[in-house]
């Protein structure tokens, strides 16, 4: 099957993008034709002011691929702006798409809620406001009358996402009206209140992410796939829309002009289900992850300030597994069956300490990641000889893309 699947280079590759994507491709190199390429024109969907770190983010990535074994025997590597052909094939995609089907884009939206939400909650806690109070909610006050220091901030985080969300999902569109009431029933400034709904609807917030680029990567993402034909696309469950929408687009260009497109399937991966150190999803901004990169020495610190069961104050309380996140680590880096059991019982029975806990679990991931370390020194020594594997395989993907092109312009009837 032929397959093709990228990554954007937004900063250093974590555990939980070896777990959700590396992992996954290892196994498909080994029976299938792989096009595996860095997506660094998706990576300016939203990050387009600020380009300074995106040629080093391309190249770490081009180090973790290799470290974690991405064979260029197997697959073929490759940078998207490399192939001129994808933009040239996507610009032709944008002029058959209906807008409507990329409005309706459920992906786009919740994608445009997370990065407006996540602005909204660095903006007011960036303004040091006091958590005082709550709006009439028994739940979040009885929690807030109890909560203190940065306790207070994760209930409000909790409640503003929620209210954000009904905010932003309104059959009238964004409710900003609703939000305003809400902040002032926690007790923040009206000045405070009042700046930050103004730069959600005209701020930098607003423009990052209605630019015409934001909206239409899907149309890009169809031509990445379909420029190769792709057969298979391996995907998370949140981008089925996205491979869907890359079907219609393939078929709407086969009905319209020739049958050039296979319509691909979508491979569904298994979400990764680990969580950042601090219990909250595995992410550079919220600096709770765990990198490929990371030293021995940065792994043990990381480990020993992840949470615990948060009932379990006193080594000698009965700890619950199933509500630990070091565990779940354990689940997934401790490869000894009798040893995964032991630790679940003695934690049941107060028979082992969390320090004690974790520092097992730092040794296995220490034992997990040390090959990776080894081949990244090794890699980083000669950068320019395994960089050229990237340069060949986009001068490959060139001429594959441009035979599509050919197909793709006669079926147009272009002049050129």
């Amino acid at each position: 099957m032929k397959i093709v699947s990228g990554m954007r280079p937004t900063g250093k590759l974590h555990l939980g993008h070896y777990l959700g994507v590396i992992k996954n491709w290892l196994k498909l190199q080994e029976e299938n034709e792989c096009y595996f390429f860095i997506a660094d024109w998706h990576a300016l969907t939203n990050k387009y002011k600020d380009t300074k770190e995106l040629k080093e983010n391309i190249k770490q990535m081009i180090i973790d691929w290799l470290a974690c074994g991405i064979n260029p025997e197997k697959a073929t590597l490759f940078i998207q702006s490399g192939v001129k052909q994808h933009a040239e094939l996507s610009l032709l995609f944008s002029m058959i798409t209906p807008k409507s089907w990329l409005e309706l884009n459920p992906s786009y939206k919740d994608l445009k809620f997370n990065l407006m939400y996540q602005y909204l909650k660095d903006f007011l806690l960036g303004k040091q406001i006091k958590i005082n109070q709550a709006p009439p909610s028994e739940s979040y006050d009885e929690a807030l009358k109890k909560a203190t220091g940065k306790q207070k901030n994760k209930i409000f985080e909790e409640y503003l996402r929620e209210a954000f969300h009904r905010t932003f999902y309104s059959k009238k569109g964004l409710d900003l009206d609703y939000l305003k009431e809400v902040l002032i029933k926690f007790g923040i400034q009206k000045k405070i209140i009042e700046e930050a709904i103004s730069n959600l609807k005209d701020g930098d917030i607003g423009k990052d992410i209605d630019t015409v680029g934001f909206l239409s990567y899907p149309v890009l993402q169809a031509a990445d796939i379909l420029i190769y034909k792709a057969q298979g696309v391996p995907v998370g469950e949140d981008q089925l829309p996205h491979i869907e929408l890359t079907r219609e687009i393939a078929r709407r260009f086969n009905n319209l002009y020739k049958e050039i497109f296979p319509e691909p399937e979508a491979i569904l991966t298994e979400e990764a289900k680990l969580l950042g150190i601090d219990g909250r999803k595995m992410s550079k901004s919220y600096n709770n992850a765990i990198y490929l990169s990371d030293s021995e020495k940065e792994v043990n610190q990381k480990v020993l300030q992840m949470k615990t069961d948060p009932q379990r104050i006193k080594k000698t309380d009965p700890g619950n597994p199933e509500v630990c996140i070091v565990y779940d680590y354990h689940k997934i880096f401790t490869n000894d069956e009798n040893l995964l059991k032991e630790i679940d019982t003695k934690c049941k029975n107060a028979e082992i300490g969390c320090v004690e806990c974790k520092k097992i679990l730092a040794n296995n991931l220490n034992q997990f990641l040390t090959p990776i370390r080894e081949k990244r020194k090794e890699i980083e020594k000669d950068f320019p000889k395994y960089e050229k594997i990237f340069i060949e395989g986009s001068l490959k993907c060139r001429e594959i893309a441009e035979e599509t092109m050919k197909e793709v312009r006669e079926a147009m009837n272009l002049y050129y």
